[in-house]
């Protein structure tokens, strides 16, 4: 969990460097190459403490969430623990292939690629459109997650600091709005049959750089995913299982 935070904060260090134009990537692969010139060892680090964080995500989505008495809401737990194991596992395979030096391409162009194949196939704008609206929807349950405060249910909060409800409402709130900013990529994507409007993070993020104060708006996103990272260092602690 502290690995998986810590991502999140280098992804906003990221952001703050686009929104003063100093960064080409900012997302996990620009995290990644960074961290790769620290040295090998750390991204091995990284790589396999997300390996078991995805392991325990998934034992999670089998067996976890005892403590939620209704089983609607725990099913909805267990389905979000798997898109984590996923999301861990794709950034856990990256770190592998750069501590490797197998790593080549740029994501958002791999992923306007994909984005291209799946356009091509029969029903493919819908197809993507319906990508889209899965993401719009994940951000709005991340987002409101935030807004209602309801991460705390998941917390021992006789361990967590005080701070931590203003935190992690600014942390929630801003990761779901950057996946909103993706999902509504992908749903233009769909709507124009043009994969090169698709992307992920990194695109999402050069693209609110790229609008009328988008320093200041790209610099709020970045504390928001920053101050996520931090949720997660004290949910290491006090998270209920």
């Amino acid at each position: 969990m502290v690995i998986y935070g810590g991502v999140h904060v280098l992804v906003a260090w990221l952001a703050i460097q686009v929104a003063f134009g100093d960064s080409e990537q900012a997302d996990s692969k620009g995290a990644l190459s960074d961290l790769a010139q620290a040295g090998a060892w750390l991204l091995w680090t990284i790589a396999i403490g997300l390996v078991f964080f995805a392991l325990w995500q998934l034992i999670l989505a089998c067996v976890g969430y005892t403590y939620v008495p209704k089983k609607r809401k725990r099913i909805s737990k267990r389905i979000g623990s798997v898109a984590r194991a996923i999301t861990a596992i794709g950034i856990a395979l990256g770190a592998f292939k750069y501590a490797t030096g197998s790593s080549s391409g740029n994501q958002n162009q791999q992923q306007q690629e994909l984005t291209a194949q799946v356009l091509s196939l029969p029903g493919g704008q819908f197809i993507v459109g319906a990508i889209a609206i899965g993401v719009i929807v994940t951000a709005g349950v991340i987002a409101y997650k935030g807004f209602k405060k309801s991460f705390e249910k998941d917390l021992d909060m006789s361990r967590a600091p005080s701070w931590i409800e203003p935190v992690g409402r600014i942390g929630w709130i801003g990761k779901g709005f950057a996946y909103g900013v993706i999902g509504v990529l992908i749903g233009l994507a769909a709507i124009n049959a043009d994969p090169q409007q698709a992307g992920g993070m990194d695109k999402a993020l050069k693209t609110l750089a790229a609008q009328p104060y988008g320093m200041f708006l790209l610099t709020a996103v970045a504390i928001g995913i920053a101050a996520f990272g931090v949720y997660c260092f004290v949910a290491a602690r006090a998270l209920k299982e």
